[in-house]
């Protein structure tokens, strides 16, 4: 099962990152960081669900059970 991690590929947070692996692991992070910010500039709200999910997701360093 695929689970959601913040990446250790990491600008900020990792959360594109993650996000990138989550959808396919050979995307590349920058296509991912780039769909963010034109989403971002267009509604700012982007910048709240971004923090919220570095503070809910979980390293990729964690172990899981």
């Amino acid at each position: 099962m695929k689970r959601l991690f913040r990446s250790k590929d990491k600008k900020i947070a990792g959360v594109c990152g993650g996000i990138s692996q989550y959808i396919n692991p050979e995307l590349d992070p920058v296509i991912i960081r780039a769909g963010y910010l034109i989403l971002t500039l267009f509604n700012p709200l982007m910048l709240l669900v971004y923090f919220i999910l570095a503070m809910v997701l979980p390293d990729a360093n964690c172990e899981t059970v």
